[in-house]
């Protein structure tokens, strides 16, 4: 039994211009035409759409899947690869809380020096001004270190 592009969007939660999109870009194969010129999919591309919206979930990129479902078109297992490109995923996403985590660092660090200060300055151009300097002179990348530790001395 066939179904019309709007009945696999139903079936999957996919949208039907998300699913033309994946014919185009070959993660989807040409589905039949009815006389209309109407896309008819067999049943098998509901797990298909399903396989990719799963992979996409998990922050593989179209390219990734694209080789993934190449693989298993062909009658290979991609294990390996998909092994792989996890253990990608789970370095990039490391790298990523590092990142959140010294930002957080640094915004708690600023909020308290603005916090501390007379109430008469918190609102103060100054006070703003130097957080921002601060963050613009030294940085916030995970390579400078703990930004907790900023000073404000701008002689360093």
């Amino acid at each position: 039994m066939t179904m019309f592009i709007h009945e696999l969007a139903r079936a999957t939660g996919i949208s039907a211009k998300t699913i033309r999109y994946y014919e185009a870009i070959g993660l989807m194969p040409d589905p039949q035409r009815a006389e209309n010129n109407y896309r008819q999919y067999a049943p098998a591309a509901v797990e298909r759409l399903r396989y990719i919206a799963s992979a996409r979930s998990l922050g593989f990129s179209l390219a990734d899947i694209r080789e993934f479902l190449s693989a298993r078109d062909e009658g290979t297992l991609p294990c390996q690869r998909v092994l792989d490109s996890m253990d990608q995923r789970i370095a990039d996403i490391d790298r990523r809380i590092a990142d959140l985590l010294t930002l957080r660092d640094a915004l708690s660090h600023f909020r308290g020096i603005g916090a501390s200060l007379p109430a008469s300055k918190k609102c103060d151009e100054s006070c703003t001004d130097y957080m921002i300097v601060e963050v613009q002179e030294h940085g916030l990348s995970p390579e400078m270190g703990d930004p907790t530790t900023f000073t404000g001395d701008k002689s360093k």
